[in-house]
């Protein structure tokens, strides 16, 4: 009975690590394979990719001529209230590991394989900033309006809307600073689609520089080295 259990042990161990060195290897690859940028003309809205060191937000103008983010997306619904911002950054994620883990030290089992396999909601974060200084963890990209519109499209296509057509607003003291908001969004973060996933694909939507697929923030930056 105890030799059976410990290669019952044994195989899971061995599948397991298995299954991870071929997610690693597919994370690596595809994520060098880059997606080239679509170049287009007037290409003169400015936009950003901002990484912690682990997700990556898109960022983007708060007001432009095609939207103004902060009728839907409010100051009001910040810590701060301030109005004196310019960007905003987005980022999309696991609902229970953005409202239930400030820091590493905090995450529960349940949230980590709830988030691994898709089994919880997502939510988008949303920070607000004056101004951002390019560096290895953020990159400049100028966009077209055009472009820009698609973008937008991904974006709002990924916030949940209440019965107005209002993204829903998530009342919680579990923000990150005074300048953030959560919001619940659609779709279900796992392995296979992280909030770097997300990011990459809104790059790809509005036709910039980015990679087949990527788990990792490392796989969108190595393209914007």
């Amino acid at each position: 009975m105890i030799r059976k259990t410990i290669k019952i042990l044994l195989k899971t161990i061995l599948g397991i690590g298995l299954f991870l060195l071929i997610y690693l290897g597919m994370a690596f690859v595809l994520s060098r394979i880059e997606v080239g940028k679509i170049t287009t003309k007037n290409e003169d809205i400015r936009m950003y990719i901002l990484s912690n060191g682990v997700h990556t937000d898109l960022v983007v103008p708060i007001k432009t001529s095609i939207i103004d983010w902060s009728k839907d997306l409010k100051f009001a619904n910040t810590t701060s209230k301030d109005t004196n911002h310019h960007y905003l950054a987005l980022g999309w994620g696991d609902k229970g590991f953005y409202l239930e883990t400030p820091e590493w030290k905090d995450l529960k089992a349940s949230v980590a394989i709830n988030a691994a396999f898709g089994l919880s909601n997502t939510a988008i974060h949303a920070t607000y900033y004056n101004a951002l200084t390019v560096n290895d963890n953020c990159k400049e990209i100028m966009i077209s309006s055009d472009q820009y519109k698609k973008l937008v499209g991904y974006i709002q296509n990924s916030l949940e809307k209440d019965a107005n057509g209002n993204s829903k607003f998530i009342p919680t003291k579990a923000v990150y600073g005074q300048n953030d908001a959560f919001y619940e969004a659609h779709g279900s973060y796992s392995m296979l689609h992280t909030c770097n996933t997300w990011a990459n694909n809104g790059l790809k939507a509005c036709g910039q520089k980015c990679c087949v697929w990527t788990p990792f923030d490392t796989g969108i930056f190595h393209h914007y080295k």
